[in-house]
């Protein structure tokens, strides 16, 4: 049986999602961007993909998944463009739990989307992950606490006088 054009197209072309919340004030992509960029691509090619779209959030809290670099994403995927999407690990598709499960285990398989997590050793081409569930447990608890204890910092700090600087960190 013959292949389609568009099925070779897709099972060919993956999306590389970065994201960093904060800006490092650089012009263009920040360093974190950048890096991420680099390693999705090295792995991505090494594991057969030729078409590579990059969809990027940068400065964009993945305790949203609202990211306007995430919606291009799933729209693509929708438009049956995609056949896998990569990122570094877990917390850089989203910080919220019930969303991102809802991705991993429900949309991407739907869409037949592989999902790559290189960091987390994630490759769903390769079996599910049992741990992966308490990963993203882990990635929106990291989120929430630290913005407690950001609140809490600027609180002491507006107490104390001392001018508070909300400086985001990478979420």
């Amino acid at each position: 049986m013959k292949q389609s054009n568009e099925k070779y197209y897709k099972d060919q072309t993956a999306a590389l999602l970065v994201r960093i919340s904060r800006d490092d004030g650089e012009e263009g992509d920040s360093n974190s961007i950048q890096t991420q960029k680099k390693l999705l691509t090295k792995v991505a090619k090494e594991k057969g993909y030729t078409e590579l779209l990059v969809f990027s959030d940068d400065g964009v809290t993945g305790t949203t998944m609202k990211r306007p670099g995430f919606q291009a994403m799933i729209q693509e995927i929708e438009r049956g463009n995609i056949g896998a999407v990569f990122v570094k690990d877990l917390s850089r598709l989203g910080r919220n739990y019930r969303e991102v499960g809802y991705y991993m285990e429900e949309f991407f398989p739907d869409h037949d989307v592989r999902l790559v997590a290189v960091s987390d050793g994630v490759d769903t081409a390769e079996g599910e992950d049992e741990l992966a569930p308490f990963r993203n447990i882990m990635n929106e608890w990291y989120a929430k606490d630290i913005s407690k204890k950001r609140r809490i910092s600027n609180k002491v700090k507006g107490g104390s006088g001392e001018r508070s600087h909300r400086r985001p960190t990478d979420t």
